[in-house]
Order: structure tokens, then C-alpha cells, then sequence
């Protein structure tokens, strides 16, 4: 049961690891001491593509964090991290697909509703 404790600790500390690499200044951060010019950590960013397999990723509440992953993976991006200017960017980035996304969620949740009203009044 030492196995089962340390898979489910493993497990619990990967899976917030990879949800932090959702947040673009966190990505800075890394990039600003270096740790993506380490070949072990570059290792490990590829080693954690595991979650984007539907088994993992349904654990995510932040699924924008595998498409960080996966970016992760190219030099290019993990170099322009380093400028804080790129990190904002993203972020800002971030924001408005959020802003659309719950807007045009809304619309729909009443196109929905509305739908659903005519419906019953029909009956």
C-alpha cells in the first residue's frame, strides 16, 4: 500500500504541476531562473504529455494547461518566456477567449431556454 500512497501522491503533484503551466506568468517565472534550458526539466515537460490522454485529462479544471504543455515542447516558445511582455501577452490572450467564451455560452443557454419554452407552450 507504500506504492498505492506514493502513485497517489505522484499523481496529485503532477496534476497540479501541469494545471500551473496554464498561468502564463508562472511560464515566466520558470523562464526567468533558467529551468528551460535544463535538458532533465525539458525531459520532464515532454514526460507529461501523458495527461493530454482522456484517462488523465478529466482530472484537469484547467484544460488550457495541455495546450501550454504542448507548446512547451518547441525551444521557440520556451525562449520568448523569458520576456515578460510574451507572458502578458498570453494572459491577456487568455482573458478574451474566456470573455467570448462566456458570452457566447450565455447566448446559447438562452437560444436554449427559449426553445425549450416554445416547446412546452406548443403542447
Amino acid at each position: 500500500t507504500s506504492d498505492d500512497t506514493g502513485n497517489r501522491l505522484r499523481f496529485q503533484l503532477e496534476l497540479e504541476f501541469v494545471q500551473c503551466l496554464a498561468n502564463p506568468n508562472y511560464l515566466n517565472f520558470l523562464a526567468q531562473r533558467g529551468y528551460f534550458k535544463d535538458k532533465a526539466f525539458v525531459n520532464y515537460l515532454k514526460y507529461l504529455l501523458y495527461w493530454k490522454e482522456p484517462e488523465y485529462a478529466k482530472y484537469l479544471k484547467y484544460p488550457q494547461c495541455l495546450h501550454m504543455l504542448e507548446l512547451l515542447q518547441y525551444e521557440h516558445f520556451r525562449k520568448e518566456l523569458v520576456n515578460a511582455q510574451c507572458a502578458k501577452f498570453i494572459d491577456e490572450q487568455q482573458i478574451l477567449h474566456w470573455q467570448h467564451y462566456s458570452r457566447k455560452r450565455m447566448r446559447l443557454q438562452q437560444a436554449l431556454a427559449e426553445q425549450q419554452q416554445q416547446n412546452t407552450s406548443v403542447k
